[in-house]
């Protein structure tokens, strides 16, 4: 007691005790500082009954939601469904759902299509028109497929070409009947078409490609127009020019030819000015030939003969 210097306290016994006092009010501090707002109470040494209860439920609702994810949508609607099955009764045809009021994206084609479009067809589109117009952006109209099944009743059915049909030729280089595959003879017609749609009578002029048969078909009640191409054109009218001269030339020759027979029954020295005017004929034509060059023909250009080649084609 004395022999820190000679000073002495009264209270001396008190001050280890304040120090574990103090001790214990920052522990307590701390923990409070560090405690985070969702964190619950410590249990005491023997868990309650509920605290289990609640960890086995989050555990469990931990390994069911890992099976969940773990599955595709049908197998998770097919369990969602036995479940339901299983607690609440039930037949499984009662979940199936009817099929009558479904459509493919070809019904709603079907429903919408239009022949020709118009600019007021375009008007108020919805989905259904926009996929429809879709569609008739990818036919190909030059030339038609015709149904000639009712021919005699003057019924006739015509449709766009798809694609499949421009690369093989059908409706242009074949026989343009959806039942004819001819070849040979084709001819090129134009058909006013008058149709019904959509509860509205309208008009559209066509081109077909049709053979002999099926031509004959076509104008079983009257003709329709026939189209050529002007190359056609302008070769019968060159050949009928070259006809006509032809036979004015073979005339004139025959009534050269009757003229020497009277000139040799009346003499034999007209026959010898016949001759030698024939040969003064054909010395002065052929002296005419010499004269100078033959008249120049026009050469067409290639992209001018592929330009005639199309038009055949296309007509």
């Amino acid at each position: 007691m004395h022999g820190h210097g000679g000073y002495d306290s009264d209270f001396s016994d008190d001050e280890p005790c304040g120090e574990s006092n103090k001790r214990k009010k920052r522990t307590v501090e701390d923990d409070l500082l560090l405690k985070k707002p969702f964190q619950k109470e410590k249990p005491g040494k023997v868990a309650h009954k509920q605290v289990a209860a609640e960890l086995l439920d989050r555990e469990e609702a931990r390994n069911r939601r890992f099976h969940l994810i773990a599955m595709d949508a049908y197998q998770r609607h097919t369990k969602f469904v036995n479940d339901y099955i299983l607690y609440y009764g039930g037949k499984k045809e009662d979940f199936r759902r009817s099929g009558e009021n479904d459509k493919t994206d070809m019904d709603i084609i079907r429903e919408n299509h239009r022949f020709l479009w118009n600019e007021e067809d375009e008007m108020d589109m919805n989905w259904e028109k926009k996929l429809a117009k879709k569609y008739y952006d990818k036919l190909f109209k030059e030339y038609c497929i015709a149904d000639l099944s009712r021919y005699k009743e003057n019924k006739f059915g015509f449709r766009w070409r798809v694609e499949k049909e421009v690369i093989s030729g059908k409706g242009q280089f074949f026989c343009g009947n959806k039942c004819c595959d001819e070849k040979q003879d084709l001819k090129s017609w134009e058909v006013n078409f008058g149709y019904v749609e959509h509860g509205e009578k309208r008009n559209a002029l066509v081109k077909l490609r049709l053979c002999q048969e099926c031509s004959f078909k076509l104008n079983f009640h009257h003709r329709r127009k026939e189209v050529k191409s002007k190359k056609r054109k302008d070769k019968t009218k060159k050949d009928h020019e070259e006809s006509s001269h032809k036979k004015s030339r073979l005339s004139s020759v025959e009534e050269t030819s009757q003229k020497k027979e009277k000139g040799h029954s009346s003499s034999k020295k007209s026959e010898k000015s016949m001759n030698r005017n024939s040969d003064e004929d054909e010395g002065t034509s052929e002296s005419e030939l010499w004269k100078g060059p033959l008249p120049e023909t026009d050469e067409k250009s290639q992209e001018e003969e592929f330009d005639d080649y199309f038009q055949d084609l296309f007509l």
